[in-house]
Protein backbone atom coordinates (compact mmCIF):
# COMPACT_ATOMS: atom_id res chain seq x y z
CA UNK A 1 0.00 0.00 0.00
CA UNK A 2 2.80 2.42 0.96
CA UNK A 3 4.76 1.59 -2.18
CA UNK A 4 1.65 2.15 -4.29
CA UNK A 5 1.06 5.54 -2.65
CA UNK A 6 4.67 6.54 -3.23
CA UNK A 7 4.42 5.45 -6.86
CA UNK A 8 1.30 7.60 -7.24
CA UNK A 9 3.11 10.62 -5.77
CA UNK A 10 6.08 10.04 -8.07
CA UNK A 11 3.80 9.75 -11.08
CA UNK A 12 1.95 12.90 -10.06
CA UNK A 13 5.18 14.89 -9.65
CA UNK A 14 6.48 13.81 -13.03
CA UNK A 15 3.13 14.24 -14.73
CA UNK A 16 2.66 17.72 -13.29
CA UNK A 17 6.04 18.92 -14.51
CA UNK A 18 5.79 17.15 -17.86
CA UNK A 19 2.31 18.61 -18.48
CA UNK A 20 2.59 22.09 -16.99
CA UNK A 21 6.30 22.70 -17.59
CA UNK A 22 7.63 25.68 -15.69
CA UNK A 23 4.20 26.28 -14.18
CA UNK A 24 4.33 22.78 -12.72
CA UNK A 25 7.70 23.50 -11.13
CA UNK A 26 6.30 26.71 -9.60
CA UNK A 27 3.25 24.84 -8.27
CA UNK A 28 5.17 21.94 -6.75
CA UNK A 29 7.87 24.10 -5.17
CA UNK A 30 5.16 26.39 -3.83
CA UNK A 31 3.54 23.41 -2.14
CA UNK A 32 6.91 22.30 -0.73
CA UNK A 33 7.57 25.77 0.70
CA UNK A 34 4.10 25.93 2.23
CA UNK A 35 5.20 23.30 4.76
CA UNK A 36 3.74 20.33 2.92
CA UNK A 37 6.31 17.50 2.77
CA UNK A 38 6.71 17.31 -1.00
CA UNK A 39 10.49 17.06 -1.38
CA UNK A 40 12.31 19.57 -3.55
CA UNK A 41 15.07 16.97 -3.68
CA UNK A 42 12.77 15.02 -6.00
CA UNK A 43 11.00 17.81 -7.88
CA UNK A 44 14.01 19.76 -9.09
CA UNK A 45 16.20 16.83 -10.21
CA UNK A 46 13.35 15.53 -12.36
CA UNK A 47 12.96 18.99 -13.89
CA UNK A 48 16.73 18.86 -14.52
CA UNK A 49 16.27 15.53 -16.25
CA UNK A 50 13.76 17.19 -18.59
CA UNK A 51 16.40 19.86 -19.27
CA UNK A 52 18.72 17.11 -20.43
CA UNK A 53 15.98 15.83 -22.74
CA UNK A 54 15.72 19.30 -24.27
CA UNK A 55 12.20 19.96 -22.97
CA UNK A 56 13.13 22.70 -20.52
CA UNK A 57 15.87 25.27 -19.85
CA UNK A 58 18.15 24.94 -16.81
CA UNK A 59 17.93 28.56 -15.70
CA UNK A 60 14.22 28.64 -16.48
CA UNK A 61 13.71 25.65 -14.21
CA UNK A 62 15.81 27.19 -11.43
CA UNK A 63 13.98 30.54 -11.60
CA UNK A 64 10.61 28.80 -11.66
CA UNK A 65 11.54 26.80 -8.57
CA UNK A 66 12.68 29.94 -6.75
CA UNK A 67 9.48 31.78 -7.64
CA UNK A 68 7.45 28.84 -6.33
CA UNK A 69 9.44 28.89 -3.09
CA UNK A 70 8.70 32.59 -2.58
CA UNK A 71 4.98 32.14 -3.29
CA UNK A 72 4.76 29.16 -0.93
CA UNK A 73 6.72 30.90 1.84
CA UNK A 74 4.56 34.03 1.96
CA UNK A 75 1.54 32.33 3.63
CA UNK A 76 3.89 30.84 6.26
CA UNK A 77 5.39 34.28 6.83
CA UNK A 78 1.97 35.81 7.46
CA UNK A 79 0.95 32.92 9.72
CA UNK A 80 4.00 33.70 11.82
CA UNK A 81 3.26 37.42 11.76
CA UNK A 82 -0.42 37.31 12.67
CA UNK A 83 -0.81 33.95 14.37
CA UNK A 84 2.49 33.83 16.18
CA UNK A 85 3.94 30.87 18.02
CA UNK A 86 0.61 29.64 19.51
CA UNK A 87 -0.90 29.12 16.07
CA UNK A 88 2.22 27.43 14.74
CA UNK A 89 2.50 25.13 17.75
CA UNK A 90 -1.20 24.25 17.56
CA UNK A 91 -1.36 23.43 13.87
CA UNK A 92 2.27 22.75 12.96
CA UNK A 93 1.89 19.08 13.77
CA UNK A 94 -0.46 18.70 10.82
CA UNK A 95 2.41 19.55 8.48
CA UNK A 96 4.99 17.70 10.60
CA UNK A 97 6.57 20.78 12.16
CA UNK A 98 7.44 20.13 15.79
CA UNK A 99 7.76 22.64 18.61
CA UNK A 100 11.52 21.96 18.64
CA UNK A 101 11.70 22.89 14.96
CA UNK A 102 10.16 26.26 15.75
CA UNK A 103 12.39 26.76 18.79
CA UNK A 104 15.48 26.02 16.68
CA UNK A 105 14.37 28.45 13.98
CA UNK A 106 13.68 31.12 16.60
CA UNK A 107 17.13 30.74 18.11
CA UNK A 108 18.82 30.74 14.71
CA UNK A 109 16.95 33.90 13.70
CA UNK A 110 17.82 35.64 16.98
CA UNK A 111 21.48 34.64 16.77
CA UNK A 112 22.21 35.24 13.10
CA UNK A 113 19.60 37.79 12.12
CA UNK A 114 17.85 38.05 8.79
CA UNK A 115 20.67 36.38 6.83
CA UNK A 116 19.49 33.06 8.31
CA UNK A 117 16.56 33.25 5.89
CA UNK A 118 18.94 33.02 2.94
CA UNK A 119 21.07 30.33 4.60
CA UNK A 120 17.99 28.40 5.74
CA UNK A 121 16.78 28.08 2.16
CA UNK A 122 19.90 26.01 1.45
CA UNK A 123 19.29 23.52 4.26
CA UNK A 124 17.01 20.48 3.87
CA UNK A 125 13.97 20.49 6.20
CA UNK A 126 14.99 23.85 7.71
CA UNK A 127 13.96 25.55 4.48
CA UNK A 128 10.42 24.29 5.02
CA UNK A 129 9.67 26.23 8.21
CA UNK A 130 12.21 29.09 8.26
CA UNK A 131 9.54 31.57 7.11
CA UNK A 132 7.65 31.28 10.42
CA UNK A 133 10.22 33.02 12.63
CA UNK A 134 10.69 35.70 9.96
CA UNK A 135 7.00 36.47 10.21
CA UNK A 136 6.97 36.35 14.00
CA UNK A 137 9.91 38.78 14.06
CA UNK A 138 8.07 40.97 11.52
CA UNK A 139 11.06 40.94 9.21
CA UNK A 140 10.88 43.50 6.42
CA UNK A 141 8.77 41.86 3.72
CA UNK A 142 10.91 43.05 0.81
CA UNK A 143 14.12 41.68 2.34
CA UNK A 144 12.32 38.45 3.24
CA UNK A 145 11.31 37.94 -0.38
CA UNK A 146 14.78 38.80 -1.71
CA UNK A 147 16.59 36.47 0.71
CA UNK A 148 14.09 33.69 0.09
CA UNK A 149 14.40 34.06 -3.67
CA UNK A 150 18.22 34.15 -3.73
CA UNK A 151 18.64 31.18 -1.39
CA UNK A 152 15.97 29.20 -3.23
CA UNK A 153 17.50 30.01 -6.62
CA UNK A 154 20.83 28.56 -5.54
CA UNK A 155 19.14 25.48 -4.06
CA UNK A 156 16.94 24.88 -7.09
CA UNK A 157 19.79 25.34 -9.55
CA UNK A 158 22.00 22.83 -7.72
CA UNK A 159 19.25 20.19 -7.63
CA UNK A 160 18.21 20.79 -11.24
CA UNK A 161 21.84 20.61 -12.36
CA UNK A 162 22.18 17.29 -10.51
CA UNK A 163 19.20 15.98 -12.47
CA UNK A 164 20.72 17.28 -15.68
CA UNK A 165 24.02 15.50 -15.00
CA UNK A 166 22.11 12.33 -14.17
CA UNK A 167 20.58 12.57 -17.63
CA UNK A 168 24.04 12.83 -19.17
CA UNK A 169 24.91 9.50 -17.58
CA UNK A 170 21.60 7.87 -18.34
CA UNK A 171 23.11 5.21 -20.58
CA UNK A 172 25.09 3.78 -17.66
CA UNK A 173 22.32 4.30 -15.12
CA UNK A 174 19.72 2.47 -17.18
CA UNK A 175 21.56 -0.76 -16.43
CA UNK A 176 20.28 -0.37 -12.87
CA UNK A 177 17.01 1.48 -13.38
CA UNK A 178 14.53 0.63 -16.11
CA UNK A 179 12.43 3.77 -15.71
CA UNK A 180 13.17 7.15 -14.15
CA UNK A 181 10.13 6.97 -11.87
CA UNK A 182 11.86 4.21 -9.87
CA UNK A 183 14.48 6.79 -8.88
CA UNK A 184 11.75 9.29 -7.98
CA UNK A 185 9.82 6.71 -5.96
CA UNK A 186 12.94 5.56 -4.14
CA UNK A 187 13.86 9.14 -3.33
CA UNK A 188 10.41 9.87 -1.94
CA UNK A 189 10.53 6.77 0.27
CA UNK A 190 13.92 7.73 1.71
CA UNK A 191 12.80 11.33 2.23
CA UNK A 192 9.53 10.42 3.98
CA UNK A 193 11.18 7.90 6.27
CA UNK A 194 13.85 10.44 7.25
CA UNK A 195 11.31 13.27 7.63
CA UNK A 196 8.91 11.26 9.80
CA UNK A 197 11.72 9.83 11.95
CA UNK A 198 13.16 13.30 12.47
CA UNK A 199 9.76 14.79 13.29
CA UNK A 200 8.80 12.25 15.96
CA UNK A 201 12.28 12.32 17.45
CA UNK A 202 12.07 16.11 17.82
CA UNK A 203 8.52 16.03 19.11
CA UNK A 204 9.08 13.42 21.77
Amino acid sequence: MFEKTVAMIATWIMGTIATMGYGGVILLMGIESACIPLPSEIIMPFAGFLVFKGQMNLWGVAFSGAIGCVLGSIPAYFLGMYGGRPLVEKYGKWVLISSKDIAWADQAFDKHGEIIILIGRLLPAVRTFIAFPAGMARMNMFRFIIYTFVGSLIWCFILAFAGFKTGENWESLKLYFHQFHFIIAGGIIVFLIWYLKRHFKNEY
